[in-house]
């Protein structure tokens, strides 16, 4: 009976390894489409922080990706127009040059106060001594943004070091540049004196005073009165100007954290997102506004009743793409449409049954748009007509069952001839080049992982090479699944093992791995976890359950307002495939997953007896509880309806209240800080398993909020969920009583 390594043992991936991995992230392609600009995260075991770094690279591959940032994390790689500036966020040291020119300013006033007090040049030199003391007043008083996120820009003609930008005390959530590059536009929190004196006195623990209804968001905390505005702040001078009729409002605000993606186009006006109508808080509905750079001619563009997001703005000013959704159904696929920069206009509708993920839009030249899109369990390129809709299937050019699929970032060059993404497989994430001239006339494939020579296939270039180790010491294979769950309804999966693994001995474990959402997709990607745990003889399935996006919309809207049965019955269904195929052995299936993936985990162990051991990660156990303490209660209005309105729904919505049902052992963790699914969630239901007597465990991780967590958690999370499925392996148990015999 094939047996599990040691949960980190000689063979294949250790947990020290996941230290030395990098994560690449956004990209961004420089206007002429030469050179690619993108993050990369890197772990550091010492400080047990993960650090992100900002890299270029040239677009033909031509050299290896040289590193800009060393200093401090970056994210929001943004060209300017001219492609001579890179600006970015970061929390950095105060830059050096505004230290100075605020000294000289504390300076200045130093001197007009000895001339208006009559001191002459003897008198005021008995004060230099207090120049010193003088200037950090001034700089208490006047903060330059220290320990908080600011706009820096690298000047890549004359090179050097980043240059700060902007000094909000707030920080700065989002910017874009102008279209002459000597301005950019940015979002920042920007209180009154009376919501500055509040924070000020919540960092020194005060209490906590609220009257909005969406009174917390997850990762951002307690929420307040204070407003994010637009402010363009001119590049040279750092001079700024609040537009105000620009700020960010909304529950659907609060949870983005007010970044409202500001975009300024070519014809001088500036797109941004808010909800800026009543019942705000009540809603997670979103307009598309656009305003003039001082502030004048404020423009709806959207009428209140759909969730909008800014795609991109056409290159003649004039025009803009934007998607367009149901604020009150997750499920509904999103249109994407162009309209003029006038409510008065109908805008064309484009997508038809494209399905989109979150990462926008990208003109190619003025008459199409390059759209990520979602197409059965797997990202792709499509090239959209901006007038008839028509679209035509950029990347990948054909279905592959063990790789190639899209993640997150993609970005075109204003000239439409050369595009960036991440590629992810199952044993590599990578940035690569499109050339998209190229592609149009003969589509291409993701070049052979095993080949000599990878980097170049045609039109398509690759341009990192990180997590090679990973290869060196586990071959992982990813094959797509395709199974019955209910009568007539079909499923998709996928299963990821060591490429050398004998599946045909049909005792392997399965690691059933659950994604959250349940609005997303799995996909064939790279994720550490799953090849550590094939370099320890387990299966790994994922399985794109109803409620999946990408499948079409009656697919994923099947488990609208009644969750549990038809995910529980699909996880389960998938188990019975590959038992069917003779890899894995029913008794050794362990099922895990977070967020909406430890919701669903639950629900495995309430509706179905496929489980040998459970590990629920950050879900709700019982939702009428969780109503109120977490930060989703317009979701659950508008899909469940109100708790004290439609009790029974929420009771039929809980797996805490059939714990009798469960007997299957189970790990539960949460995140001390999680607002999204509270920690009291997993307490409800260890405890309700412990008084039924199922062995359960309870992890809690101090300060957390709903995320993975830093390096030492994430490392300790996959040791904890991988010595539990041990634990619990009757195989082990068995192998462990023979030696002893």
């Amino acid at each position: 009976m094939t047996e599990p390594a040691g949960s980190d043992g000689d063979v294949g991936l250790s947990l020290a390894d996941y230290y030395e991995r990098e994560r690449v992230g956004e990209v961004a392609v420089s206007p002429g489409g030469d050179r690619v600009a993108f993050t990369t995260t890197e772990f550091d075991g010492g400080e047990e922080e993960a650090v992100t770094s900002l890299f270029v690279a040239p677009a033909d591959g031509s050299r290896d990706p040289h590193r800009l940032t060393r200093a401090s994390d970056a994210s929001a790689p943004t060209w300017s127009p001219s492609g001579d500036r890179l600006g970015f966020l970061a929390t950095r040291d105060v830059d050096p040059e505004l230290r100075v020119e605020r000294g000289a300013e504390a300076a200045e006033d130093d001197d007009a106060e000895d001339e208006e007090n009559g001191r002459g040049e003897d008198e005021g030199a008995e004060h230099e001594a207090d120049d010193d003391e003088d200037l950090e007043e001034d700089e208490e008083e006047d903060s330059l943004g220290e320990e908080a996120q600011q706009v820096f820009a690298f000047d890549l003609a004359l090179g050097g070091d980043a240059r700060q930008v902007t000094a909000r005390e707030h920080g700065v959530s989002a910017f874009d540049w102008g279209p002459e590059g000597e301005r950019v536009v940015v979002a920042a929190l920007d209180p009154t004196d009376e919501q500055a004196e509040y924070l000020e006195a919540r960092e020194d623990d005060g209490p906590i005073e609220i009257e909005r209804t969406q009174h917390k968001a997850n990762g951002h905390g307690w929420t307040n009165d204070a407003r994010t505005y637009l402010f363009v702040v001119d590049v040279d001078s750092r001079e700024s100007e609040r537009l105000d009729d620009a700020y960010a409002s909304g529950a659907g605000s609060a949870l983005s954290g007010d970044a409202m993606r500001p975009q300024w186009g070519a014809g001088d006006r500036i797109a941004f997102e808010s909800y800026q109508r009543d019942g705000a808080d009540e809603s997670w509905a979103m307009d598309v506004h656009t305003i003039a750079p001082d502030g004048r001619d404020h423009r709806v563009l959207t009428d209140g009743t759909v969730r909008a997001s800014v795609a991109a703005w056409h290159p003649d000013g004039d025009h803009l793409a934007y998607a367009v959704g149901d604020p009150e159904n997750n499920y509904t696929t999103a249109d994407l449409v162009v309209g003029a920069d006038d409510a008065g206009t109908v805008p064309n509708v484009l997508s038809a049954d494209l399905e989109l993920p979150e990462w926008g839009a990208h003109w190619i030249g003025d008459d199409a748009l390059l759209v990520p899109t979602g197409d059965a369990g797997q990202t792709v390129l499509h090239r959209v007509d901006a007038t008839t809709g028509e679209r035509t299937r950029l990347f990948p050019a054909v279905d592959d069952d063990m790789t190639s699929a899209l993640f997150g970032a993609v970005d075109v060059a204003s000239g439409g001839t050369t595009a960036a993404f991440v590629l992810t497989r199952a044993d590599e994430r990578n940035v690569h080049a499109l050339d998209l001239n190229a592609a149009a006339s003969e589509p291409p494939v993701a070049s052979d992982r095993h080949a000599a020579d990878p980097e170049t296939d045609g039109a398509l270039t690759r341009l990192t090479a990180t997590n090679e180790f990973v290869r060196e010491r586990v071959d992982v294979d990813c094959e797509r699944l395709s199974f019955e769950s209910d009568a007539d309804v079909d499923v998709d999966g996928l299963a990821y093992h060591a490429a050398d693994a004998d599946l045909d001995a049909g005792d392997y474990p399965v690691i059933v791995d659950i994604h959250g959402g349940p609005t997303v997709y799995d996909q064939p990607w790279f994720r550490f976890k799953y090849a550590y745990w094939a370099s320890k003889g387990y299966v790994v399935l994922t399985v794109n359950y109803r409620g999946s996006t990408s499948f079409g919309h009656d697919f994923a809207e099947a488990i609208s307002g009644e969750w549990g049965p038809r995910e529980a019955r699909d996880v389960e269904a998938g188990v019975e495939h590959l038992v069917e195929r003779g890899w894995v052995d029913p008794e050794r299936v362990f099922v895990t997953g977070f967020s909406q993936g430890g919701v669903n985990t639950a629900f495995v162990l309430a509706y179905t007896d496929v489980a040998t051991a459970g590990a629920a990660e950050h879900g709700i156990y019982d939702f009428y509880s969780s109503y109120g303490t977490d930060d989703c209660h317009v979701w659950w209005d508008d899909e469940f309806g109100e708790p004290w309105t439609d009790p029974e729904s929420y009771y039929e919505l809980s797996s805490v209240t059939k714990v009798d049902r469960i007997d299957a052992p189970l790990l539960l963790t949460a995140g001390e800080s999680d607002w999204r699914c509270p920690p009291t969630q997993a307490e409800q239901m260890y405890v309700s398993v412990r008084k039924q007597g199922v062995d359960a465990k309870l992890v809690v991780y101090p300060e957390l909020a709903h995320a993975a967590g830093p390096p030492d958690t994430a490392t300790h999370r996959l040791e904890t969920l991988t010595e539990w499925f041990r634990e619990h392996d009757p195989a082990i148990d068995d192998a462990t009583e023979a030696d002893d015999d």
